[in-house]
């Protein structure tokens, strides 16, 4: 009666053990829990819910460095399909005589509890309630870090109006949205520059040799210039081909690709911003970007003093992102389940 006894519960506990070892690998989003760093339980959400520059493999390789070399908790939330798959394919406008599918990104009450969010959606049209999560933080006071197709990440306006007006999430709250691309698309590359003026502040603390593979993103009409309220930090230099050393494109300034501001909330508070057009997949094997975000991350929740010149910012693990654009089947994106994306 013992050994039937023992066996039942052997048995049942192993059942438990493999439900609770399914529902993991079905997670809807991944967590990174706080490893050695300065600054144990501060919380940090990604969002990866582009279609062009692979934020499903750069936002987990990111997570991962801020979690292991920096103690930060983090977790990734991605945009899925109706199977629950990270879908970078899905439209994100209407199919010739089909209505459009709307987006959604599990997770997002996890904003609530969040020090720091770091977005790069593209062209997303979420549900209301979804989208009313996304307000309640942007109004919260908190920190924000933008990237790349982050200041056109929302097709679908935002239920935000501060006194009787609108809020345009690029324009408004980052101070800047996508206008064009300044030179060629998928042909130029970007060797980022130190504003002089701005060496010394604690977003560029140990910052160098910034270089991706991304184009430059015009984000205000020719002949005028950032928005008052915005500091540029670094300046994209087009190139004239897509390697480290190629030469500067002599038709084209460089234009920010890199600043920061103060966004003021509805009741007045000052939240923190820094906005990367720069940040694509490939962008981010460069040391100088990672440390250029994530010393951002530092400034925006008020620990410039915890800065280090010197703290790894190396990637964890492998990291071997796709190619960006959307020629899906040729660059073997397709849907995958949230678990595949587990660095």
């Amino acid at each position: 009666m013992r050994k039937l006894l023992r066996h039942f519960l052997c048995s049942a506990a192993l059942l438990i053990s493999c439900a609770l070892a399914h529902a993991a690998d079905n997670s809807q989003w991944l967590t990174y829990p706080s490893g050695d760093g300065p600054r144990k339980g501060q919380r940090i959400v990604l969002i990866a819910a582009d279609q062009e520059y692979r934020s499903e493999q750069s936002m987990p390789m990111m997570a991962k460095i801020l979690s292991t070399h920096h103690g930060f908790d983090c977790i990734v939330l991605f945009a899925v399909n109706d199977k629950g798959e990270v879908d970078p394919t899905m439209p994100v406008y209407p199919e010739k005589g089909k209505p459009l599918k709307e987006h959604h990104i599990p997770g997002l009450e996890q904003l609530a509890s969040a020090d720091l969010v770091i977005f790069f959606p593209r062209l997303l049209t979420l549900p209301m309630p979804e989208r009313e999560l996304i307000v309640k933080y942007i109004d919260s006071g908190k920190p924000i870090i933008s990237i790349r197709t982050g200041n056109h990440g929302f097709h679908a306006a935002l239920p935000y109006r501060i006194n009787g007006k609108q809020v345009r999430w690029g324009e408004d709250v980052l101070g800047g949205t996508f206008l064009g691309h300044h030179g060629r698309w998928q042909a130029d590359s970007t060797r980022g520059t130190i504003v002089p003026e701005q060496k010394d502040h604690p977003i560029l603390i140990g910052v160098i040799d910034i270089w991706g593979k991304s184009d430059v993103y015009r984000t205000y009409k020719e002949g005028t210039s950032l928005p008052t309220d915005c500091t540029a930090l670094v300046w994209g230099q087009p190139l004239m081909g897509r390697n480290h050393d190629d030469a500067s494109n002599p038709n084209l300034e460089p234009l920010p690709v890199a600043w920061f501001k103060n966004w003021h909330t509805s009741d007045g508070k000052k939240a923190r911003v820094f906005h990367s057009t720069m940040g694509s997949a490939h962008d981010l094997q460069s040391a100088g970007l990672r440390r250029l975000i994530i010393n951002a991350a530092y400034w925006g929740m008020g620990m410039e003093s915890a800065i280090s010149p010197t703290r790894s910012v190396d990637i964890v693990g492998t990291y071997q992102p796709l190619e960006s654009g959307f020629n899906y089947k040729e660059l073997g994106v397709v849907p995958k389940p949230v678990s595949a994306y587990k660095q």
